[in-house]
């Protein structure tokens, strides 16, 4: 059964809004909420109630919703409608998986073409990152822990694999995952970024790469203590239409 507490945190955070917002505006708005992890998934996305905090029709929020089902971050089901998309365990790994892979092929381009302003800009989130790990703050060490990832890859160049990275990256987002560790495994993937901030500010590639794969495989080892008892992720098939 839907958790009514659940439904009322989505359309809390979208009341206020002037009526007569534009199907983009309502698209922007409903990903951002369930990117920034305080509708987790599972949670219900009660169209009449979206219709009425944006003050429009069922037709753009519907037009929106198939949107982010496209991008995996909404499921629908026949009988109980809208939610935020939740994976399987298995899912959620693969999705890292894929996102080890981009990101590599990004930073090996990435420290071919960086210069000084980009060295600036990733010592300036490693420095935003390491505030947040120190204040023991879970959801800013998730923010921020991404910021510096793409300070590092920005540099590429790539528009269309920078895109699929941040696809792959936004069907993590609603579970939040790096706000669940503890405070020895934040100390230990801050290390990682550490090390892959030198290596890439001396341009060196191959140590930038052995670095970044030993993170991975350390944030795979977390992925697998997540909690599994929450009701963030399903046992069963994810439904996309």
């Amino acid at each position: 059964m839907p958790n009514p507490r659940v439904r009322s945190v989505l359309l809390s955070r979208l009341a206020g809004h002037p009526p007569g917002s534009s199907q983009r505006e309502i698209l922007d708005e409903l990903r951002r909420c369930i990117l920034d992890g305080e509708v987790p998934p599972g949670s219900p996305i009660p169209v009449d109630g979206v219709a009425a905090s944006f003050g429009v029709s069922r037709i753009p929020v519907r037009e929106a919703l198939m949107t982010l089902i496209g991008e995996g971050l909404v499921d629908h089901r026949a009988r109980t409608g809208y939610r935020v998309a939740r994976m399987t365990m298995a899912e959620f790994g693969e999705i890292y998986l894929v996102r080890e892979a981009l990101e590599t092929a990004a930073l090996r381009v990435a420290v071919a073409l960086a210069g000084a302003e980009d060295d600036e800009q990733a010592r300036a989130a490693h420095s935003a990152l390491e505030a947040a790990v120190l204040a023991g703050d879970g959801r800013a060490h998730h923010r921020e822990s991404r910021r510096f990832h793409l300070a590092l890859i920005r540099a590429c160049r790539m528009r269309r694999l920078l895109h699929m990275l941040s696809t792959a990256w936004n069907m993590t987002e609603p579970l939040q995952p790096m706000s669940h560790l503890d405070a020895a495994e934040r100390a230990l993937l801050h290390q990682d970024h550490a090390a892959m901030l030198a290596a890439f500010t001396a341009r060196d590639t191959d140590g930038l790469i052995a670095v970044c794969t030993a993170h991975h495989q350390r944030l795979q080892a977390c992925i697998a203590r997540l909690p599994r008892d929450t009701g963030l992720f399903t046992e069963g098939e994810r439904s996309q239409g």
